[in-house]
C-alpha cells in the first residue's frame, strides 16, 4: 500500500475505527474533529453523579473479530446482558418481541394477531421490490401489523412503511417461525429473538469508554476543527478556524446531507440526488431520579400515537455504576422530521407527563438531573429514492478521492459493530 497520508473528517466511532485500522497497517492518517472531544454520539456526560450517554448505545456482536477487538480495547470493562425489552400495548407491558408473546395480550387481540400471522405465512414470503409495509403484512400478518409493527415503525421512522423499501432490514427486525409464534400465543416466556437478544456494555464510565480506548491507540487527532469548505479541484479542506489542509485521499464521516453546504462545485444532478435524501431526527431526554425504581427492563417500545416517545430506556440497568447508589436514570426518545416537527420548548415537559401516564414516573419522584440531546441526523430513511440517490452521490465523491464511512458518512442503518467493521475495511484499500 502506498504511504500517502489520509485525512479523516470526524472522530466519532467511524472515524476512530478507520484511523485505528489504517495506522495499524502503517498508513499515515490524521483525524480532524469539530467538537472539543472525540466520540461523536458515542459519548457520555457526567452530571451530579449520573452518567448519561448521548442516547442509548449498546454493543451487539455477530463477529468474533469485533468482540475480540472491543474486549481488548476495554480491557475487560464490559459486561454481558440478556435483553429485557418490552412493548407497551393495550395498557400493559408485554415482553419483546411482540410476535412471540401474544399470550400477554387481550384474548381477542391475541387471536387476531395469531390468525393473521398464520394466514400470512400461507401466502408466501416477500416479493422483490415490495414496500416495507408489504414486508410487514407478508411476514407478520394484518393483526400484528395493526397492533404493533405499523404504528411503531410509522412513529419511529416518521413516514409510512408504505413509502419505505426493505434494503435496511438485514436481521434488525426479528422474523419468528410459525412454531415460535404459536408457542408464544399459548404460554409465557417466549424465546428471545433478534440480533439484540443479548448485548454488552461497559461496566464503568458509560459508552464513551470505547471511544476513549480507541483514541488512546491513535496518533494525530485534532479537535476543534470544523470543516468550512472542501475544494475538489484543489483537494483542499478549509476549516472554520482558518486552517487549510491539502489531502491525497479523504474519508468523510460527516452526515451526507451536510456535504452540499461544504463541498464546492457539485454538479446539478448530484445536488438533486442530495436533495432526495431523507432522515429522521431524535430528541433525547435523560432524567436522573432521586430514588430507585423497581424496574428491571433495559428498554420499552411505545407504538401509541398519543404518547410522544417511541422508546424509553433505563441506564441504571445497563450498569449500576451509571447512577449514585439508590438512584435511577431514564432516557426517552422522540422521533421527528421536517414534516413532523416537535416543539422543542415543550417536548421535555410532554415526555415527563407521558412517563407518568404509563407509570414510569410518579408525582412522588424527584427529578434531580435533566439533560437533553437533539440529534439532527439520527437514522437515514430508506424510501424509494434512497438507493439511486446514495449511489449517485457516493460514486461522484469516490471519483474525487472522497470515501465515506459510518452510519452518517456512508448513509446506512448500522449497528456499532457494523461501524467498527466498516472502519476496518479501509485498511485493505489501496491509497496510492
Amino acid at each position: 500500500m502506498a504511504n500517502q497520508e489520509v485525512i479523516i473528517l470526524g472522530a466519532g466511532l467511524a472515524g476512530l475505527s478507520a484511523a485505528y485500522h489504517l495506522q495499524k497497517e502503517g498508513v499515515a492518517c490524521q483525524i480532524f474533529e469539530k467538537e472539543a472531544e472525540v466520540g461523536g454520539l458515542c459519548r457520555s456526560k457526567k452530571l451530579d453523579g449520573f452518567t448519561f450517554d448521548y442516547d442509548g448505545h449498546l454493543l451487539h456482536f455477530r463477529h468474533q473479530y469485533t468482540f475480540d477487538l472491543v474486549k481488548s480495547l476495554l480491557k475487560g470493562n464490559f459486561i454481558k446482558h440478556n435483553r429485557s425489552a418490552w412493548v407497551y400495548s393495550h395498557e400493559r407491558f408485554i415482553p419483546y418481541p411482540f410476535q412471540t408473546n401474544l399470550v400477554n395480550l387481550p384474548v381477542d387481540v391475541a387471536q387476531e394477531c395469531l390468525a393473521g400471522f398464520l394466514a400470512a405465512n400461507k401466502n408466501g414470503r416477500v416479493k422483490a421490490n415490495e414496500s416495507f409495509l408489504h414486508w410487514i403484512d407478508r411476514t407478520s400478518g394484518k393483526g400484528i401489523a395493526r397492533h404493533f409493527m405499523v404504528p411503531y415503525n410509522t412513529k419511529f421512522w416518521t413516514i409510512s412503511p408504505r413509502r419505505m423499501v426493505c434494503d435496511w432490514l438485514d436481521g434488525f427486525v426479528p422474523q419468528p417461525t410459525v412454531a415460535q409464534v404459536m408457542d408464544g400465543a399459548t404460554k409465557e416466556g417466549g424465546q428471545p429473538l433478534g440480533y439484540n437478544a443479548c448485548f454488552w456494555y461497559p461496566e464503568k464510565g458509560g459508552i464513551e469508554q470505547l471511544s476513549l480506548a480507541m483514541k488512546s491507540r491513535i496518533e494525530h487527532i485534532h479537535t476543534g476543527f470544523e470543516v468550512k469548505t472542501i475544494d475538489l479541484k484543489a483537494r483542499q479542506i478549509e476549516f472554520a478556524n482558518g486552517v487549510k489542509k491539502k489531502y491525497h485521499h479523504l474519508i468523510s464521516t460527516i452526515p451526507l446531507p451536510q456535504l452540499p453546504g461544504i463541498v464546492k462545485g457539485l454538479p446539478k444532478d448530484v445536488r438533486e440526488a442530495f436533495s432526495k435524501l431523507r432522515w429522521n431526527s431524535v430528541y433525547n431526554l435523560n432524567l436522573g431520579l432521586s430514588q430507585k425504581k423497581r424496574c428491571e427492563s433495559h428498554w420499552i417500545y411505545f407504538p401509541q400515537k398519543e404518547l410522544v416517545f417511541f422508546r424509553v430506556g433505563f441506564f441504571h440497568n445497563f450498569s449500576s455504576g451509571l447512577v449514585p447508589e439508590g438512584k435511577t436514570s431514564i432516557y426517552a426518545e422522540v422521533a421527528y422530521c421536517k414534516q413532523k416537527p416537535v416543539d422543542k420548548k415543550k417536548v421535555a415537559g410532554r415526555i415527563e407527563k407521558d412517563l407518568k401516564k404509563v407509570g414510569l414516573l410518579s408525582d412522588e419522584d424527584e427529578v434531580l438531573v435533566r439533560d437533553s440531546n437533539d440529534i439532527q441526523c439520527a437514522y437515514p430513511i430508506y424510501d424509494r429514492n434512497y438507493k439511486a440517490s446514495r449511489s449517485r452521490i457516493l460514486g461522484f465523491l469516490s471519483k474525487h478521492h472522497i470515501l465515506t464511512c459510518g452510519r452518517y458518512g456512508s448513509w446506512r442503518y448500522m449497528s456499532m459493530e457494523d461501524v467498527l467493521l466498516e472502519g476496518r475495511e479501509f485498511s485493505g484499500k489501496q491509497f496510492g
